[in-house]
């Protein structure tokens, strides 16, 4: 589990294909790495959950299952790609961003950034099948980072990012770029429940328990 807030930056050192899947190392600062990363650590990469499989002084190397490869923004990047780093959690780690799992739901474009003051605006385009998922003032994971969702046009919606958190991370956020989409799991779990509500057995009725009635009851 992570929360999204980027603990350091990594570079994309090398990346191959094996099989249909890939290869990679990534170099990052040596703080990173020595005394807390052991070898079979999970690290998020780009939001990308990934198995340390061997350890070097700056750096690790890690596989990409096909899934993962096709899913992702791993199919386009190329040797110096910047990353999003981030360790998994521990017991007593503080929970700055949201719940996030590292399981990638799909691959989102940018499609506008500009400046509002000292902060920035930035329109993100959601695959279709995932904009139900992303509701205004909700949190979602863009390149592993936690970021809120500030307004909903059908299948786009907009960031601000202050000048912190932008110095702070690897992504650019550049018009045309591609971006690691995670939705909030909260979200997923309750269309999970809802589709999975029925009637009592022997009963002709359906069931009367509806988003609105869960949000009237302040279940959300």
């Amino acid at each position: 589990m992570f929360t999204g807030i980027v603990e350091s930056k990594g570079v994309l050192q090398s990346i191959s294909r094996v099989g249909k899947g890939a290869h990679l190392r990534v170099r990052t600062a040596p703080e990173f790495i020595k005394g807390r990363v052991n070898l079979g650590d999970s690290i998020a990469t780009n939001g990308v959950c990934l198995t340390a499989t061997a350890l070097h002084e700056d750096g690790y190397e890690a596989d990409l299952s096909f899934e993962s490869f096709n899913l992702t923004c791993f199919q386009y990047y190329v040797p110096g790609t910047e990353l999003n780093l981030e360790l998994a959690c521990t017991p007593n780690t503080r929970l700055g961003g949201h719940i996030m799992q590292g399981h990638v739901d799909g691959v989102g474009t940018v499609i506008e950034k500009y400046r509002v003051d000292d902060a920035f605006n930035i329109w993100v385009r959601a695959p279709e099948d995932l904009k139900r998922y992303i509701a205004m003032k909700g949190s979602i994971a863009v390149d592993g980072v936690s970021l809120t969702v500030n307004e909903v046009r059908d299948s786009d919606f907009r960031l601000t990012l202050i000048p912190h958190t932008q110095n702070e991370i690897a992504t650019s956020f550049n018009p045309g770029s591609k971006v690691n989409l995670e939705v909030d799991v909260l979200a997923r779990y309750l269309e999970r429940l809802m589709g999975s509500v029925q009637a009592p057995q022997g009963s002709s009725s359906k069931s009367t328990l509806t988003l609105e009635t869960l949000q009237q009851n302040g279940f959300f």
